[in-house]
């Protein structure tokens, strides 16, 4: 099954940025879609932004495009997330995982999330 670590999450004022970091092993010369996904207090874990396994097909939910950028390295086994202009409303614990491509559906390699990295933004 596959590890993961988040990291890179931290306190903003609005307008800020940040760089997630996801580091991602245990299925070593396996093709994956990765995504990663938020949670805010009270509320459900919510899809954010995937991406295809060779860096292609970025997708981004509304309230995020334009404003996030999912980039991987997977010569590092290494998924990202740039935030910029950033709002409120994106205060959230944030968490990656493998994807089946074209939707928010967990591969099945996936066994449990990892800690997940805090964002909290103020305004």
């Amino acid at each position: 099954q596959v590890r993961l670590v988040e990291s890179g999450g931290g306190s903003v004022q609005a307008g800020g940025s940040l760089r997630l970091f996801c580091a991602h092993s245990g299925y070593s010369g396996r093709r994956y879609c990765m995504g990663w996904f938020r949670q805010a207090p009270g509320k459900e874990r919510e899809g954010v932004a995937r991406i295809g396994f060779d860096g292609d097909y970025p997708y981004y939910v509304d309230s995020v495009k334009g404003r996030f950028t999912i980039s991987r390295d997977n010569a590092k086994n290494t998924l990202y997330l740039q935030m910029n202009s950033l709002r409120p409303e994106d205060t959230a614990m944030y968490y990656c995982a493998p994807l089946v491509c074209g939707g928010w559906r967990l591969a099945s390699i996936f066994g449990s999330w990892g800690p997940g990295t805090q964002v909290s933004v103020s305004s």
